[in-house]
């Protein structure tokens, strides 16, 4: 058996385990919403957050800035409502782009192992850490994503090589970034640009980089996602939502639409998300000092 058949049975497996906790989860009622079916809105962001994920845009940032302005979870629940929402149609993505997209087996599979051991001891700290913390980690993440899409549609980005493997050296910081990549992608950092960002500049194809990124985010995820359904006062509703609306978006996007002009579309995101830092960064600020964890495990 290959290595990229290995990778995409354990996918299909981490994405069953996942649906099997949160319908565990619905019916135990650990979670807010459980009952209730997504609203409209619910699965309106979750269309559009993963098409354009799918596109290589990130669904992190846009879905952090719509969450928060509309106040539809706590802030607290940023990071846990991301990885586990997200976490199914991220699993489709990884298993279309890995299934179609040609890199390096070995760095493929030592990029997602090493994210998820990120991701593995970046979850409980997240379910630890005082509100205003995660507050102020996810504003000043906001504020990178947003210089990263100006700087993309300034043409200030790397370009990239040709290459579908790197060498010995570029091979283990790559994984070691990753490690570091996925221990963030628990506390709402999108993993999507940096990832792209390093690849290129170490000389990888822009295009082979895709699976990797696309595969670790859908290996950690669920990782995460089983630690975070634990926790109480999440909300399912939304969650089910921001999943249902994402899996036919990642198959239109990958298998009809392919490619779209986004320049415009990540200036109005810049502006978007550069508001929603603004009011995440002032909670942090003015936020009492003696406060409780970020959530509370069950």
């Amino acid at each position: 058996m290959t290595i990229v058949r290995i990778l995409l049975a354990a996918l299909v497996a981490s994405g069953l385990l996942l649906a099997v906790r949160w319908t565990m989860a619905t019916r135990r009622g650990v979670a807010t919403g459980g009952g209730a079916p997504p609203t409209p809105l619910d699965l309106l962001i979750g269309f559009v957050t993963n098409f354009f994920d799918t596109l290589g845009i990130g669904s992190f940032a846009p879905t952090t800035a719509w969450l928060k302005l509309r106040r539809l979870v706590p802030d607290r629940f940023i990071p846990v409502t991301l990885n586990t929402g997200h976490a199914l149609p991220s699993v489709v993505q990884a298993l279309i782009f890995i299934t179609l997209v040609r890199v390096d087996p070995f760095l493929l599979a030592a990029c997602i192992v090493s994210a998820v051991c990120g991701a593995t001891l970046g979850a409980p700290l997240v379910l630890r850490l005082p509100v205003r913390v995660v507050q102020g980690v996810v504003g000043v993440a906001l504020l990178i994503a947003a210089t990263i899409y100006a700087l993309a549609n300034l043409g200030m980005m790397p370009a990239g090589g040709d290459a579908l493997a790197l060498p010995q050296n570029l091979f283990i910081i790559a994984v070691v970034v990753h490690f570091v990549l996925g221990a963030l992608m628990t506390f709402g950092i999108g993993m999507y640009a940096p990832s792209l960002m390093m690849l290129s500049l170490m000389g990888l194809n822009p295009t082979a980089a895709f699976p990797i990124m696309m595969g670790a985010c859908a290996f950690l995820m669920p990782v995460s996602g089983l630690r975070f359904l634990r926790s109480e006062g999440i909300d399912l509703r939304v969650l089910l939502g921001i999943t249902l609306g994402g899996i036919p978006a990642v198959l239109l996007a990958a298998y009809i639409v392919k490619s779209l002009p986004l320049v415009g579309l990540r200036w109005g995101v810049v502006v978007v998300v550069l508001y929603a830092a603004a009011l995440l960064l002032r909670s942090a600020l003015t936020a009492p000092r003696a406060e409780l964890p970020a959530t509370d495990t069950a």
